[in-house]
């Protein structure tokens, strides 16, 4: 499900590698609570299946570095050559290096700058071509690219090419990731045409260095969060299917992004549909029966948001809840599979004020009305209690569940999970 890491990992600019039949994301380290872009450090993940994830800790930071006097490392991109793996990495004082490791985890070392590309901008792409020349993009607002040399730590400056993608003409406003597919090179990149920078769109070219034509947008990200500015990301393919990797702004922040996934599907031409966000992510639809964590809500309106619990023993769980609920928001989650036993919801909430209720709808805020909660006096916001609602409709298949909240002036009710039950299961009859 999305988010796809482990809850407390916010890792926003996603480039996805499948290195020996496990896919490795590279990325930024955002921090819970900062008020700033990314981090120090990165760290790698990888996964076998998509949806178990391994962290394996700090593979990089900048007191490592070509630039250790910079503030943050920016996004990195990842590419492999004769078994040794480089790190493509950025700062945000423009420096671009790149670092070496024989595993696609790292750790990552021996880092020195890109000539001709080092101080010239952000977010770095590159691709090793089928020929064994390998191209490197860079920039913000007007895309670079040009042709490497054989150690990967300089460009051919007689291969330069600036303006490869530009706002005014594709509306790129950063983060380039290139791959191949059939012959075809595809630019993924952030877009602003939509008035924020929320969308993840691609051109494509029958050369590495273009000309390129926009395509269309893969996905945007608006509406994941009160605040979410930007997004993202790569698209891979994995065991035989493509994805989109990319990112959602969390805690009503333009920060704490964390890296999610969806399905792709290219067209005869290699266009590529524009997909939505969900819930479930790469997964099959979430069995209507399984507790669904409310921080996973696909879409938010109005103000309310996901945020941390914090636990005063070290060893319990990391915990999400939605918090800051007002009277008309709203939550969705898609999507969901019902079977015909299904006859109940419960949901896990908090409030020291009690009286808001929390209605349960079906595939649009202002779907059918399966049920409605009120929300008990708990004692507490994180003082939790499960409450339990019979639905008034029957429902089966594969639905978008909407939670909408209702009630007085002010906050009303914080929310931890909810499911959906059976006869069995139940206590409401």
């Amino acid at each position: 499900m999305n988010p796809i890491l482990p809850i407390q990992y916010f890792i926003p600019d996603a480039e996805a590698r499948d290195w020996n039949g496990r896919l490795y994301l590279y990325g930024s380290l955002d921090i819970s609570g900062d008020t700033s872009y990314c981090s120090a450090r990165y760290h790698v993940f990888s996964s076998g299946d998509l949806e178990h994830w391994t962290d394996h800790g700090q593979s990089f930071d900048l007191s490592t570095s070509h630039c250790p006097g910079a503030g943050r490392l920016y996004a990195p991109d990842c590419i492999c050559r004769d078994g040794q793996y480089y790190l493509l990495y950025c700062a945000d004082d423009g420096s671009e290096g790149m670092a070496v490791s024989n595993k696609p985890e790292g750790p990552f070392g021996n880092a020195v700058g890109i000539r001709g590309a080092d101080r010239g901008g952000i977010d770095p792409a590159a691709l090793l071509d089928d020929d064994g020349n390998c191209y490197y993009f860079w920039g913000q607002f007007s895309l670079k690219g040009a042709r490497m040399n054989d150690r990967l730590d300089a460009l051919d400056a007689n291969s330069i090419v600036t303006g490869v993608l530009t706002e005014e003409g594709h509306g790129f406003h950063e983060g380039a990731s290139i791959r191949k597919r059939n012959g075809i090179y595809y630019l993924v990149y952030t877009d602003i045409s939509r008035g924020r920078a929320t969308s993840l769109a691609y051109a494509t070219s029958h050369a590495p260095l273009g000309p390129y034509q926009k395509r269309g947008i893969i996905i945007d990200n608006t509406g994941c969060d009160p605040e979410t500015w930007n997004n993202h990301g790569s698209i891979a393919e994995f065991n035989g299917r493509w994805y989109v990797f990319y990112h959602r702004s969390s805690h009503a922040s333009k920060f704490s992004r964390r890296a999610c996934m969806e399905p792709i599907a290219f067209r005869e031409d290699g266009s590529i549909d524009e997909v939505e966000m969900t819930t479930q992510g790469a997964s099959a639809p979430i069995r209507a029966t399984e507790t669904v964590d409310a921080y996973r809500a696909c879409l938010l309106s109005g103000k309310v948001r996901s945020e941390s619990l914090h636990q005063l023993d070290a060893g319990e769980a990391h915990l999400e809840s939605l918090t800051g609920i007002h009277s008309g928001d709203w939550a969705a989650f898609k999507y969901l599979e019902f079977h015909e036993n299904v006859s109940a919801f419960s949901a896990t909430l908090g409030s020291p004020v009690g009286g808001g209720i929390l209605e349960v709808r079906c595939d649009h805020q202002n779907g059918p009305l399966l049920c409605a909660c009120a929300a008990p006096l708990t004692g507490g916001w994180k003082i939790w209690q499960k409450v339990e609602a019979k639905l008034q409709l029957p429902v089966t298949g594969i639905h978008a569940i909407y939670l909408v909240f209702r009630g007085g002036q002010g906050r009303l009710f914080d929310l931890l999970d909810f499911s959906f039950m059976t006869d069995s299961q139940t206590l409401v009859r």
